[in-house]
């Protein structure tokens, strides 16, 4: 009889032991007892009269190149940089100044092989003006670009981001010409990845 009365005290003790652990536990991720939203915004931050308040200037990357043309496009390049792999990744962004909806139609190129790609960038090159070389854009096996394709219409006043991906320029040549459509050419450098 008394071994069955130490068993249950036993269990008694683990179980306390056991709920004490697991409070224990809960209390320990707590937080320290204050949120987030307690703590003080760095200077930087705060305005004068220590209120929180949203930064003034965007985070912007750098523009290597910007060109006006096709009734009121504006072309920027904000990155061309080689990579390992043997190619150049040119970024950057499209906005429509025109009057109308814009389409890039006449960015996606002349080959029937490219129609495929319907808006895109697929029709853009890069120009080595020094080699006498012209690189185009990237294809998968199925003849898909290595690009944006864009999903719908630039409305007017909108911003469409891009990509293009070529093959990379011997490793001396660092100035290119990126050209797509009827923009004008941008000079751009080519930073490595």
């Amino acid at each position: 009889m008394e071994f069955r009365h130490a068993m249950k005290g036993r269990r008694a003790l683990s179980a306390v032991a056991i709920t004490s652990g697991l409070l224990l536990t809960v209390a320990g991720c707590g937080g320290g007892g204050g949120s987030k939203s307690d703590e003080r915004p760095p200077a930087s931050a705060r305005s004068s009269g220590g209120e929180r308040q949203e930064s003034q200037t965007p985070q912007s990357n750098p523009v290597l190149a910007e060109v006006k043309g096709e009734s009121g496009l504006t072309l920027t390049i904000t990155s061309a940089k080689r990579d390992a792999g043997g190619f150049v990744t040119v970024e950057g962004s499209v906005t429509n100044n025109t009057n109308d909806i814009w389409l890039a139609q006449n960015w996606r190129g002349d080959e029937r092989e490219l129609t495929l790609n319907g808006s895109s960038v697929a029709g853009a090159s890069l120009i080595d003006q020094k080699g006498k070389k012209k690189y185009l854009v990237l294809r998968d096996t199925t003849g898909r670009c290595l690009c944006t394709k864009f999903d719908g219409p630039v409305k007017q006043g909108q911003t469409a981001d891009w990509f293009a991906q070529f093959p990379a320029p011997p490793q001396g040549t660092a100035q290119v010409d990126f050209e797509v459509g009827a923009m004008p050419p941008a000079s751009i450098d080519i930073s490595e990845g």
